[in-house]
């Protein structure tokens, strides 16, 4: 998303895209005056991406890059439709208003949530993954209040599907930064545990 350089990496083989894709994701306007911020954030083209790979060390086929970056946009279109889920609980918050403000990738860095489930599976591995989250990124959305709130996304692999393609999960929910945050946490885990009591006790009728 933010601003990558376009030009080939050192010995590059391949050449790539220079396209990038205008996400679904709203932005808001940049403060500095003259400066036509896009309504929506764009995804890096597949050659930004290479080059952001080949900065940070990572050894990446050139062949699988375009195939990456169609993965990293499914992904965060994902993480953003699940924001809203989260956002829509509030009645009083309009959707088609709220923007993603900035976003940090951290990945190797395990969020509070991951170290649990890593815990968890430690003492019962046949009811936790010990695997841990591939990625974490950190979103700070704005309300049309002006508030800011920063969600957590940890991203998982999943088993692939029947037909070899990849799948995923994703963990998006809100830091427990505020008394509202962990209030809306605590119910939605709430009804996630009525719901799968309800379900067994359905079972065993």
């Amino acid at each position: 998303m933010p601003t990558l350089a376009q030009a080939p990496a050192a010995d590059q083989r391949t050449v790539l895209p220079l396209e990038r894709t205008v996400s679904s994701i709203p932005r808001p306007p940049s403060p500095q005056p003259g400066d036509e911020t896009p309504a929506k954030w764009e995804y890096p083209s597949p050659q930004q991406f290479y080059n952001a790979l080949v900065r940070k060390g990572w050894e990446t086929p050139e062949e699988s890059v375009e195939t990456m970056v169609e993965i990293h946009n499914f992904l965060n279109e994902a993480a953003w439709g699940e924001v809203l889920k989260w956002e829509a609980r509030d009645p009083k918050v309009d959707l088609d208003k709220i923007e993603l403000a900035r976003f940090q990738g951290k990945p190797g860095q395990l969020s509070p949530k991951a170290r649990v489930h890593l815990l968890a599976a430690y003492f019962f591995p046949s009811q936790f993954s010990s695997d841990p989250p591939f990625d974490r990124h950190d979103w700070v959305v704005l309300r049309p209040s002006g508030k800011e709130v920063r969600y957590v996304i940890d991203y998982y692999s999943a088993p692939p599907e029947k037909d070899g393609s990849p799948a995923f999960n994703l963990d998006v929910r809100p830091a427990l930064d505020s008394v509202g945050s962990i209030k809306e946490r605590i119910v939605v885990a709430a009804e996630g545990a009525w719901k799968d009591w309800k379900k067994r006790e359905g079972e065993r009728r």
